[in-house]
């Protein structure tokens, strides 16, 4: 990443506490990480940058970070690949993945580690068990500002409308895509608001009232679509943090970087619950 080499700086600067930077309004940052918990070790030794992730009831979906083709993993509860669904056309830099309705996943080709670019492309591609070869059709987005780089994508359970946000070190963007996205022409991305800096991924809660961004060291929870900072939280230490996804139950689980990486499972701090409840 282009900003890989800042976190351990970052870190041991600020003894492994929460790298949190202000993004509009101040709010409460819990500087201690919620408990976690290891819910799988992902033991396919073809996942080696788990960047994205999506939870579902018993299984995971996750993604390789740029580099790898065009491909996603559908992992059991045990850390076992149990589907792998590829397609041929070669992505540039995948980086984020999100739910899009039953048995299917967005896969967001966002990145710009590889090249500047001004126009990223996500697909839609089923997963499950068994291996399945697929030819998605793809969708054109296009940043309002020019190139930057974009590991986060998430999608609205209400509105079903693709959210993403800039990683930048002086604070992101969030982005939004129209509601029905056109495959025979660029769809422009619009600018909503601040964001955290440094972000790796997010995802929405089910009832689409807030989203999770997460950074390397510490997580921001927002109103939707208000946009309104809840607080921040630290995250337990990862190799290389750059997935969250938040179950249909509201579990919110972590994967990283690495070889045989670690699923956690990490349990919100009491104050944030608090302050999500209408």
């Amino acid at each position: 990443m282009t900003t890989r080499a800042l976190v351990p700086l970052l870190a041991l600067v600020l003894g492994g506490a929460a790298v949190a930077v202000p993004a509009g309004d101040a709010a409460v940052t819990g500087s201690r990480a919620p408990a976690a918990r290891e819910v799988a070790v992902l033991q396919d030794p073809a996942i080696t940058e788990s960047s994205g992730l999506v939870a579902r009831r018993n299984t995971f979906v996750t993604v390789n970070d740029s580099g790898d083709g065009g491909r996603v993993f559908t992992v059991g509860r045990d850390g076992a690949t149990v589907g792998v669904t590829s397609w041929r056309r070669r992505p540039v830099d995948v980086e984020a993945l999100a739910p899009a309705g039953r048995g299917r996943v967005w896969v967001g080709d966002v990145g710009g580690n590889v090249v500047a670019r001004s126009d990223l492309t996500v697909v839609q591609v089923p997963f499950g068990a068994g291996e399945r070869r697929v030819r998605p059709r793809r969708y054109v987005l296009r940043l309002p500002d020019g190139p930057v780089d974009v590991e986060t994508m998430m999608v609205g359970p209400r509105t079903g409308r693709l959210v993403l946000v800039t990683k930048e070190a002086g604070g992101g963007r969030f982005l939004l895509a129209r509601r029905t996205l056109r495959s025979d022409r660029p769809n422009r991305l619009v600018d909503v608001g601040a964001a955290p800096a440094l972000a790796t991924d997010g995802a929405f809660f089910p009832s689409g009232s807030h989203v999770v961004v997460r950074g390397y060291e510490d997580a921001a929870v927002y109103t939707w679509p208000g946009r309104r900072l809840l607080g921040r939280f630290a995250l337990p230490a990862q190799r290389q943090g750059e997935g969250i996804a938040v179950g249909r139950d509201g579990r919110v689980y972590l994967s990283s970087e690495g070889l045989r990486a670690p699923l956690l499972r990490v349990r919100l701090p009491r104050w944030l619950v608090r302050a999500m409840r209408p």
